[in-house]
């Protein structure tokens, strides 16, 4: 194998998997469990292991699971046209049609893609527009644990947000149908990429949950629903309260019971954003991100950000958890940057493994189910003594779009592991320059000869493959092909590529991202009162 980057990844891995089988017996814990980065189940680690992968992720059973570490094995020569292929497998585009009696809709189109790392995969996107009230909702969800929390927000979040905009009128039609087992009005049109997981119909569960729910909002006699900002507060942690109750409650059903349960025991972390007029909400509960592209009328370009990541290093963050537990817990709540020592983000779905009792675990898991065949982790962290250490309870944030907001960009962790919020404008920028959509003004940065290098490299790397006609597409080729400097070294690319699963997730995590273009002319319609 001729290229360095593939022989150094080959051959750090085949090092990660000799250090972990000679301590095989201290991880037999889990062997059966698909540790994920987000999950570490152990406060010791090998001096050798810590932060051996290039965004400090641990996630060993990959190489427990990978049994031939030669050379040979590995077929890591691929065509540009192949890694074309790979790379936009999972794309998604809509041109957004105009909605209201022929008014321009704020959003002119969107652009998705999503590159595996882990198998299954476990993030989830979703999109949708809301059917009996206005606006648009994009949503980028993080799985870890297993993919089963991570779909089942990403198909239910939406809906619980639609409820709750709508008026009491179209409230008491949706009851009003239930009663009398007549079709429910229709509440989201959804706008998904062909090989996305298939949205199914509610189940009778998650139906009577939601129906509890808008009999609730008929019961607070609100005519026109509630605000944007209350609508996303509420309906993230309510349908996290409703995933807990489920699985509590008795079902007969042994599907919708081990699933109840697979989804209570996995987690998700949720961005997700609703576009109306000029008036974007955005709502995040973990570590997702989401930044505006902004472009001034002196023609430069600024990354505007709208989310904080819930994390160890947010100082917000670890405030709030110190003022939620005791004072004797203040060097406990966070060791080795995360929540107890086992979880990165610090807000999430699921996890009810940090959420629940002690003893409501135990009962619940005492109720005959298999869970190992179910792959649920059974593991009491140290130090939990006041639980619940997480919450779902999302940061809205609220910007009146502007002419200058050009592009909106949400996407999992795996996107920002590998690029900062600067870099991920950046590359749109020069996406849309080389689709003839916008020049990039690059006065803004120092003409000194590392970055004339780094352009020139740029220019000739450009020259091997066609150009990405999707910008997700193009974010996920830079993140995981770029190299320390942000040049893109073809050789690096394949081989992230063509790594078996068993090692990929020691590299990279799965990303998932959505780029959303604004109407600028229908933006400034807006303020002209046109």
């Amino acid at each position: 194998m001729s290229s360095t980057v593939s022989y150094w990844i080959l051959n750090s891995a085949r090092n990660h998997i000799a250090t972990f089988q000679g301590g095989r017996r201290l991880y037999s814990r889990c062997i059966s469990n698909r540790n994920q980065s987000k999950w570490k189940l152990f406060s010791w680690v090998p001096p050798t292991l810590k932060n051996s992968s290039p965004c400090g992720s641990f996630a060993l059973q990959k190489a427990y699971r990978h049994t031939s570490t030669e050379e040979e094995d590995f077929h890591l020569q691929l065509s540009p046209e192949q890694v074309n292929e790979v790379l936009r497998a999972g794309e998604s585009s809509h041109k957004i049609l105009d909605f209201n009696s022929g008014v321009p809709n704020s959003v002119l189109r969107f652009e998705s893609n999503q590159l595996a790392a882990n198998s299954p995969v476990e993030d989830r996107r979703g999109i949708a527009s809301c059917l009996q009230t206005s606006g648009l909702m994009f949503g980028i969800f993080d799985g870890h644990g297993g993919h089963a929390c991570a779909q089942a927000v990403s198909e239910r979040l939406f809906y619980y947000v639609a409820v709750s905009l709508m008026s009491h009128q179209t409230l008491e039609q949706m009851e009003g149908a239930m009663e009398n087992m007549k079709p429910l009005l229709p509440i989201l049109q959804w706008l998904k990429h062909p090989g996305d997981s298939i949205y199914k119909d509610i189940t009778s569960v998650h139906l009577d949950h939601l129906r509890v729910y808008w009999q609730e909002l008929l019961d607070l006699h609100m005519e026109l629903g509630l605000s944007i900002e209350e609508a996303l507060m509420y309906s993230f942690q309510r349908l996290d309260s409703d995933i807990s109750l489920e699985i509590q409650a008795p079902l007969e059903d042994e599907v919708t019971k081990n699933l109840s349960l697979q989804v209570a025991f996995s987690g998700a972390t949720a961005c997700m954003a609703h576009v109306n007029g000029v008036h974007l909400h955005v709502a995040n509960a973990g570590d997702c991100r989401a930044i505006l592209g902004v472009q001034e009328d002196n023609g430069m370009w600024s990354c505007l950000p709208l989310t904080r990541d819930h994390n160890a290093w947010n100082p917000a963050e670890l405030s709030r958890l110190k003022r939620e537990h005791p004072e004797s817990e203040d060097k406990t709540v966070i060791i080795d940057d995360r929540l107890l020592g086992v979880l990165m983000p610090c807000r999430a779905f699921g996890d009810v493994q940090l959420k629940w009792s002690k003893e409501l675990q135990r009962n619940v898991l005492e109720r005959g189910f298999d869970t190992e065949a179910l792959n649920i982790y059974q593991f009491t962290p140290p130090h939990y003594y006041t639980p619940p250490y997480l919450t779902a309870k999302p940061e809205v944030t609220y910007h009146r779009l502007r002419p200058q907001d050009k592009f909106l960009v949400l996407a999992s962790d795996g996107l920002w592991d590998m690029l900062d919020n600067e870099d991920v404008v950046r590359l749109v920028v020069g996406h849309l320059s080389k689709a003839g959509c916008h020049k990039p003004d690059l006065a803004q940065r120092p003409a000194n000869l590392g970055l004339m290098q780094s352009l020139l490299l740029q220019r000739k790397v450009s020259g091997l493959h066609a150009a990405d006609q999707n910008a997700a597409t193009h974010l996920i080729r830079h993140a995981i092909g770029s190299n320390e400097y942000g040049e893109m070294e073809p050789e690096r690319l394949t081989a992230m590529l063509t790594l078996p699963e068993d090692l990929a997730r020691m590299y990279r995590d799965d990303i998932t991202v959505t780029v959303v273009y604004f109407n600028s002319d229908s933006i400034d319609a807006y303020y002209k009162g046109d």
